[in-house]
């Protein structure tokens, strides 16, 4: 797998769970911010690895 490949399924990871950021908040807020944090840390391993 190329290096470029990593960071795109990085950034597409923080996508799909800002999505279920979206989808959960009024439901399970904390459960929202979990996977609010997964996608912070999604994007910053994406941009450290560009890097």
């Amino acid at each position: 797998m190329s290096n470029e490949w990593i960071w795109i399924g990085l950034i597409a990871l923080a996508g799909f769970l800002l999505g279920g950021v979206y989808a959960t908040w009024k439901a399970a807020k904390m459960f929202a911010v979990v996977l609010g944090v997964a996608a912070i840390l999604a994007i910053a391993g994406a941009i450290a690895w560009m890097m």
